[in-house]
């Protein structure tokens, strides 16, 4: 929402400060976002005069001008735009002037062998207003060689604030200024538009279908207007907000939009045929909009049409062959309600956005429609002349009440401010509530402008902003036996420490899509009729996703086609093996490709760097797990995985056969090809919910880090077992020979082939021994030894391979 400080004094007197302004405007919840000052900005560019402009020899659409800036001698400026013409009086960039908009700074140069010594400028160029087809035409008797923004009135300070989507009544000056006044830094000018008698009764109809998506339409005709130019201040004002001024009729109502907040439409009276009709579109209707686009149109919008055609897309924008210009004498003047979610939803479905619907789809006051027509009808006569019809209204648009029983210690309970009974009171009448009722508790009637104030907590809210946040008393947590208690949930704290793990590992985070195609979801698990939408938001996103590999695997892809191709992506999300909630559980799963290795993505010059591997995304999906609070000391790893890994280069990650907390591996070739993704893709997937939950009460209290005084003792021991049997199985067997004097098992060699009978394999282990209380004897560790080799014996059928 832009305004410029004039603009704000039209509607609020104050003697504060342009910094004392922005500073309250924060304060009260309007927060400020940008201060513009235009003198500055638009400093290097001078008002110029077009004294001749000819074709340019080598482009058709190019044309070699003759320009006059005030210097005595003419520029020769190249220029393609089609509004180029002898006479006219525009804007010139001269060398050395940034250009915002193309992000250059302008230097003599030649264009198709021609020298231009400088650059004319359109709007769009310097962020002026939106228009980019053509350069800007300044006024004829514009001074020339002074800087057009001090020409055009640009002189003073544009405001521009950041404005939350509950505060319909701050999209206009006046509602600002409102706020504003409450805060006693000035006085909020009240401004209620006069009645304006009509001389005869209006020739037009209007018949609302249905009154859900109209509550209210007024219209009135005003017959022999002059439409022209507005006059120079209601020009500057628009100018100085980024619009563009088009014609009295039109300028008045965008006017008004941002002045009250308040949308109007003006069709040319001429133009349409019988009485209108407020109604839903029919499938296959079309409209010309203002904007020179063809809309097509279905059922669920809604406009307004005569008895030919429709005529506007209701709340949004109207249509161009209604619309007005500089022949239009008879005008039909519109204020109405439209249905803001049905304003949203055809906004959303066309792709239009204009201020219009902006307003409409927040609220707007519905009490304002017909004095918004009468202010419409007065600034139509002041400034075009005419006679006005009485008004026409259809439907109700009046507002059911908000009463609201507000106890006055209701502030000091939910923030802890003790306001007086008498500035609580003064507070919420400036405002404009309605207030009554004993010193303890009020009655508070809500204003039609206000439709997000609803119960007490948004009156608290209200004399809040107003008193000031930084009122609100500091009150320090207790730190006693009573102290808080933990408010996130065991799942919450493993997400938020996954995250973090696995970011500390090089990996980047990615939302993807709750949904994905049927076909995916049919490989990696899913697609069962109970997990497709009934209505997707997309033909593509039909089903509910069994994994999170899918949307990683095609947003690496997607990076990798935008030339990023080594890259590792994580993502901590739900995932659904069924529709109950026993069968939706909280995932931890990321991908890496290509030379996306943890130590550093990419190629190097010394030639050292591999691709990824399986072992890459088994570190990466036990960092997950260690920092989730998973017991690392009990998983176990089994060979292969899902169906979407190689079966051969993957492992599943288990805590015994019946709790499988995750798997890891090599994306299956067969993925790839049906996805048509590029290889080669490692990933991971571990449920953070199948993590077992830590004890609430350890049994016995350990320091966080004990060192033995005495040298640890490392011994190899190799075992000849059958080929089936796991590596993890001797390890297992080799760390319970003895878990207290035991620190450490490690396997280093996995052999078969010559020396080891078919079928059989040698797998040899580091054992490291530590001792704790003292240093032991060589027969103290050759017993452990033969401890050791006794119980992988017994566990896995393997000897000492001699």
């Amino acid at each position: 929402m832009k305004f410029t400080l004039s603009w704000l004094k039209d509607h609020f007197t104050t003697t504060a400060s342009l910094d004392e302004i922005v500073d309250k405007l924060t304060m009260i919840g309007l927060e400020v976002e940008h201060v513009e000052d235009k003198t500055k900005e638009y400093e290097p560019f001078k008002v110029v005069q077009i004294l001749e402009a000819v074709q340019h020899p080598n482009a058709d659409r190019l044309r070699v001008c003759k320009v006059d800036n005030g210097s005595g001698t003419p520029l020769q400026i190249v220029c393609g735009a089609p509004n180029a013409r002898a006479g006219l009086k525009t804007v010139l960039g001269l060398p050395g002037t940034y250009i915002p908009a193309k992000d250059i700074t302008l230097s003599v140069g030649k264009i198709r062998g021609v020298e231009s010594q400088g650059m004319m400028i359109s709007g769009a160029e310097i962020g002026f207003n939106a228009d980019s087809d053509g350069i800007i035409e300044m006024p004829a008797d514009a001074p020339i060689g002074k800087p057009f923004a001090e020409v055009l009135g640009l002189t003073e300070p544009v405001i521009e604030i950041n404005l939350t989507p509950n505060r319909s009544d701050c999209t206009s000056v006046n509602g600002i200024a409102r706020d504003l006044g409450a805060t006693l830094i000035g006085e909020y000018i009240e401004n209620t538009p006069a009645r304006v008698e009509g001389k005869f009764p209006c020739p037009v109809k209007v018949t609302i279908e249905d009154p859900i998506l109209c509550p209210g339409f007024g219209l009135r005709l005003v017959r022999g207007v002059k439409n022209g130019p507005s006059p120079e201040w209601l020009q500057k004002r628009l100018t100085a907000i980024g619009l563009r001024p088009i014609n009295a009729l039109v300028d008045i109502t965008n006017y008004i939009t941002f002045d009250r907040g308040r949308p109007l439409h003006v069709f040319d009276a001429r133009k349409v045929t019988g009485n209108l009709t407020v109604r839903r579109a029919k499938n296959g209707e079309t409209l010309l909009a203002l904007d020179g686009r063809t809309y097509e149109l279905d059922a669920a919008m809604c406009v307004i049409a005569d008895e030919r055609a429709v005529e506007s897309l209701a709340g949004i924008m109207g249509g161009e062959e209604s619309g007005c210009d500089e022949s239009t004498t008879d005008v039909l003047i519109e204020s109405a309600l439209w249905d803001e979610l049905n304003i949203a939803q055809t906004g959303r479905k066309l792709g239009i956005n204009t201020d219009a619907r902006y307003r409409f789809e927040r609220g707007v006051d519905p009490n304002f429609m017909v004095p918004g027509l009468e202010l419409a009808t007065k600034m139509v006569m002041d400034l075009c002349g005419g006679e006005p019809s009485e008004i026409v209204v259809a439907g109700n648009p009046k507002p059911k009440e908000v009463v609201i029983d507000y106890p006055v210690s209701e502030l000091e309970r939910l923030v802890g401010i003790k306001l007086p009974v008498v500035e609580a009171r003064r507070t919420l009448e400036r405002l404009g509530f309605f207030v009554a009722g004993p010193s303890d508790r009020f009655k508070v009637a809500v204003p039609s402008w206000r439709p997000d104030v609803h119960d007490r907590a948004d009156i608290v809210e209200e004399l809040l902003r107003i008193t000031g946040v930084d009122a609100v008393p500091s009150t320090p947590f207790p730190r006693d036996d009573n102290a808080r208690k933990p408010v996130l949930t065991p799942i919450q704290l493993r997400t938020r420490k996954a995250k973090r793990a696995l970011a500390a590992r090089g990996l980047v985070e990615a939302v993807t899509w709750s949904f994905v195609p049927k076909r995916e979801a049919e490989l990696f698990g899913g697609g069962q009729p109970e997990l497709a939408l009934a209505n997707p938001i997309a033909a593509e996103l039909s089903d509910m996703r069994p994994s999170l590999l899918p949307g990683l695997i095609a947003s690496a892809q997607k990076n990798a086609d935008r030339g990023y191709p080594d890259v590792a992506l994580f993502e901590v999300g739900q995932i659904f093996k069924g529709d109950k909630p026993e069968n939706q559980f909280i995932a931890a799963s990321g991908v890496r490709r290509a030379l996306a290795k943890p130590a550093g993505a990419g190629r190097h010059w010394s030639g050292k760097t591999e691709p990824i591997d399986v072992f890459d995304a088994k570190a990466d999906a036990f960092a997950a797990l260690a920092a989730a609070g998973a017991p690392m000391q009990a998983l176990q790893i089994a060979p292969g995985g899902p169906a979407w890994f190689h079966p051969g280069r993957s492992g599943t990650i288990q805590i015994g056969p019946q709790n499988v907390i995750g798997h890891f591996g090599e994306i299956h070739p067969r993925i790839l090809t049906a996805l048509k993704i590029d290889g080669p893709l490692v990933g991971y997937e571990v449920i953070l919910d199948n993590i077992p939950p830590t004890k609430a009460k350890p049994t016995r209290a350990k320091p966080l880090l004990e060192l033995s005084p005495f040298q640890p003792v490392e011994r190899d021991f190799a075992f000849v077992v059958d080929a089936q049997v796991k590596a993890g199985d001797i390890v297992r067997a080799a760390q319970n020979a003895d878990k207290k004097l035991i620190a450490g098992v490690a396997v280093f060699d996995v052999y078969e082939g010559k020396g080891i009978e078919p079928g059989k394999k040698s797998v040899a282990i580091a054992v490291t021994i530590q001792p704790s209380d003292k240093t032991m004897t060589d027969a103290e560790i050759d017993a452990l030894g033969q401890k050791i080799v006794a119980d992988v014996s017994k566990r896995t059928g393997g000897v000492l391979r001699g």
